[in-house]
């Protein structure tokens, strides 16, 4: 019981000291609030990709098999919806920056990362709800999945480090290694390269 407590109370840190210590940042004075919404939509983003490794490797202590399956996959509609707002704002705000962000001739780094962090994440949650229609045998869908999910994961990780906004540098670089953690202990616990033998 202490140990579940611990883990699910520092789960919560883990998620609430980034969007509380962006929320105190002093570039959002004068911002649009669409921009902020923006902004936070890609914090919030940040921490379901936190969410998910966690919920699919079954880390988290309470919830059953079926439960964590069922999170991960609401976890995954959450994260297309605040990658959607974040992208809408700021084409809202800045429609030429995120035009040529999306063709890939932004002239800033971390537009590139995050455009491919895109759409790795809409594919990845394509394959997933489409899984049952391939006719693949689960460990090879499971390995496509998981290698989208990587690239988001990777993509997303990158494009965070790379910016100079809302988020506070400290805690963004805390999440952002926890996020490549809990993928990677993720990864090592289901061995899903491991497509030989039969689910």
């Amino acid at each position: 019981m202490i140990r579940s407590i611990f883990i699910w109370a520092a789960l919560i840190a883990a998620l609430l000291v980034p969007i509380i210590a962006a929320a105190a940042s002093p570039l959002l004075a004068w911002r649009q609030p669409v921009y902020i919404a923006a902004g936070f939509a890609g914090v919030v983003g940040m921490c379901l990709l936190l969410m998910q490794p966690l919920l699919a490797g079954r880390w988290l202590p309470g919830l059953s098999p079926m439960a964590s399956r069922l999170w991960h996959r609401w976890c995954g509609m959450a994260l297309i919806g605040v990658v959607l707002v974040h992208v809408v704002g700021l084409w809202i705000t800045s429609p030429p920056d995120v035009v040529d962000a999306l063709l890939f001739m932004s002239p800033t780094p971390f537009s590139a990362w995050g455009v491919v962090a895109m759409w790795a994440v809409f594919a990845a949650a394509f394959l997933g709800l489409l899984r049952h229609r391939l006719a693949l045998r689960f460990r090879v869908w499971r390995l496509g999945h998981v290698t989208l999910a990587l690239v988001t994961i990777l993509g997303s990780v990158v494009h965070a480090m790379l910016i100079e906004g809302t988020m506070e540098i400290m805690t963004k670089t805390a999440l952002c290694m926890l996020v490549l953690l809990a993928s990677a202990g993720t990864l090592a616990k289901l061995r899903v390269w491991d497509v030989r033998r039969r689910a």
